[in-house]
């Protein structure tokens, strides 16, 4: 009995040979990349209006290869605020990091790049933003999560189509 229990636990693969390499996503950097506030009906439109501000944001990800394995991601977010067809604030943020992302397949790494890697810098750019708005005078914009893969599909979606139309074109015409 004691060899069939020996046996049992036994590593017929070859061991540390046959071990694939772990893929690993590791944040080299991150950095304010570009920040804008302004507040430009100010000071009339800090004096407490009751009217909710009607509130405009946009994300968008730019990405850049710098290397085999390192790549920068670019969030971008803009929010505009305007109160009675005022504006009172716009807020303009690029948060980039770069990433090492390694043991990849060479597939995975345009959704990785796309999806993961502006979830990890999106709880600091929101940081950013918040304290942005707090600091101009205005409560601070809890942005809401980002659903970054419904973002990527629809950018994967508008490329297609983009693609597509060009390709309908006749040679020449621009």
């Amino acid at each position: 009995m004691a060899d069939s229990s020996a046996g049992a636990g036994a590593d017929t693969t070859g061991g540390a040979q046959q071990q694939t390499a772990v893929p690993n996503i590791a944040i080299r950097a991150q950095y304010v990349k570009d920040l804008s506030f302004e507040n430009p009906s100010a000071p009339q439109i800090l004096s407490g209006s009751a009217e909710r501000p009607k509130i405009d944001i946009n994300v968008g990800i730019r990405t850049a290869r710098l290397s085999e394995t390192d790549f920068e991601v670019e969030l971008q977010i803009n929010a505009k605020a305007d109160i009675s067809d005022k504006p009172a604030f716009i807020v303009e943020l690029k948060y980039a990091g770069v990433f090492a992302l390694t043991n990849f397949p060479q597939e995975q790494l345009q959704p990785i790049v796309m999806i993961e890697c502006p979830r990890l810098l999106f709880p600091f750019a929101r940081q950013i933003i918040a304290s942005s708005t707090r600091d101009g005078g205005f409560p601070p914009l809890m942005l809401e999560p980002i659903d970054f893969v419904a973002l990527y599909r629809r950018q994967q979606q508008e490329a297609a189509t983009r693609q597509a139309q060009a390709s309908d074109q006749p040679a020449g015409s621009a």
